[in-house]
């Protein structure tokens, strides 16, 4: 959906849950922060100020534009994170191809207002989203698009430009979302390795070999220690690992996440370790000015700190293969509707995830090409049925029939028959301004479009 449609979903209301093992952490390096706040109280003011230095500050306010969601939740925080790789100097190796910066890992720390919980949303790298126009590093505009999500961060750092990157990255996720990004991180990955190789390695147990020429890793069965290029490639491999999918590669970084996190705050009596591991993780930082050094990043730790690990959520948002919808596209995986609304919702609500709901859900999904719709034109304005059955169409969903709707209507509505309360509220989120509810004269087995004069069509992702 548009980013009109995101926000009108992320007003509309959700539930509460609970989480996983894997809530020591933030995010993709963005948990060594929890590190640093228990680390750093003991140094120098020379090692202090070292440290301090070493994050980069990037400005992206200028390159947000106005059109953005609106905040409705004051007090909580929205914190994007970003696994980079510039493919500049020793990151070269990993992409000669490539002449843009690259990101690995996207995710979204959500910190309600009350500090009680918190959420990371994992977002599959092969997301089928709509890119915006975004101003690009040499000055230039991109042309709106859809593609995977993490383009976004190579359309804004065609030159190398973190804040473009940053920026772009941002305006799809609020696009696609509807969620309002306060803060940014970006991680890239030489410290990454820097982190990995301060604290000796790290333990990891692969159930079967893992040979990958692009991600320049061998692994035999069984626990081991990885470091260096091995760490680096363990977390980004994902073809010839299990199913091969996105989402599986998610679940190692987070595991990997988490033991790196432990295996840190094992160190913090190491004065060396940890201060070549503060230097690799400060000088892998880039943020937006408001968390431009070690007291706002270690000031946002202590805000986590008391949180419940039970009550820290890792997600992934809801997805299935776009080949369900678009039998050539083997590449790519689509959002879940009516579910991604619903995550969306409950934290631009600044209410607590329901994780096994959502992990239930997933397993279950329903394929837009089984949703069928017919659009009926209650604008009055000629040929708007047809506009808004190819985008619909586009997306994935049957369009069975279009025509006029018997009178005028100010508002756009969706109708459906008993037993097709999800498909209705599938294309009710998919649209801007809808409101759906359940038909007695709905024809069976049809989800009933009426566009109101509410609906613009170019507002339809």
């Amino acid at each position: 959906m548009g980013g009109t449609g995101r926000r009108r979903a992320a007003r509309a209301g959700t539930r509460g849950g609970g989480l996983t093992r894997r809530g020591r952490i933030l995010a993709w390096g963005a948990g060594v922060t929890g590190v640093v706040v228990l680390g750093v109280g003991g140094v120098g003011a020379w090692i202090y100020q070292d440290l301090n230095n070493n994050i980069t500050s990037a400005d992206v306010d200028d390159k947000l534009g106005e059109d953005r969601p609106e905040k409705i939740s004051p007090g909580s925080k929205n914190i994007l994170v970003v696994g980079s790789d510039s493919r500049d100097g020793a990151n070269a190796k990993y992409g000669r191809n490539l002449t843009t910066m690259q990101s690995d890992t996207l995710m979204l720390l959500h910190i309600p207002a009350d500090r009680e919980w918190a959420a990371v949303v994992s977002f599959p790298r092969d997301s089928w989203v709509q890119i915006p126009a975004c101003r690009k590093g040499d000055g230039g505009t991109s042309t709106p698009h859809h593609f995977k999500i993490n383009e976004a961060f190579a359309i804004g750092g065609s030159t190398g430009e973190v804040a473009s990157a940053a920026a772009c990255t941002i305006k799809t996720v609020e696009a696609n979302t509807g969620l309002r990004v306060d803060h940014f991180m970006s991680v890239d990955f030489q410290g990454f390795k820097g982190m990995v190789d301060a604290l000796g390695g790290i333990e990891v147990c692969p159930e079967q070999a893992i040979h990958s020429e692009k991600a320049r890793l061998d692994l035999e069965p069984g626990c081991q220690t990885v470091r260096g290029e091995q760490a680096l490639g363990y977390v980004r491999v994902r073809y010839g690992v299990g199913d091969g999918s996105d989402i599986g590669r998610i679940n190692r970084q987070q595991e990997f996440m988490d033991s790196l996190a432990k295996k840190a705050k094992s160190k913090l009596t190491n004065a060396k370790a940890m201060y070549d591991f503060l230097q690799a993780a400060t000088k892998s930082l880039t943020t937006d000015p408001d968390l431009a050094g070690l007291q706002p990043v270690t000031g946002l730790a202590n805000e986590l700190k008391g949180i419940p690990g039970d009550r820290l959520a890792f997600v992934t948002v809801p997805s299935y293969p776009r080949e369900a919808d678009k039998p050539s596209d083997r590449a790519n995986v689509v959002w879940q509707y009516p579910e991604a609304v619903d995550l969306f919702t409950a934290l631009a609500h600044d209410r607590e995830v329901d994780k096994d709901r959502l992990k239930a859900q997933a397993k279950n999904p329903l394929y837009a090409s089984r949703v069928r719709v017919r659009v009926l034109n209650g604008t009055g304005v000629p040929g708007r049925a047809k506009a808004v059955a190819d985008k619909l169409t586009a997306a994935g969903f049957t369009v069975v029939g279009t025509g006029n709707a018997p009178q005028d209507a100010g508002s756009t509505t969706v109708g459906y028959p008993s037993g097709l309360e999800r498909q209705g509220r599938a294309v009710a989120t998919w649209l801007p301004k809808a409101t759906a509810a359940q038909d007695p004269q709905a024809a069976a087995g049809v989800v009933t479009l009426v566009i109101g004069k509410d609906l613009d069509p170019r507002a339809l992702r």
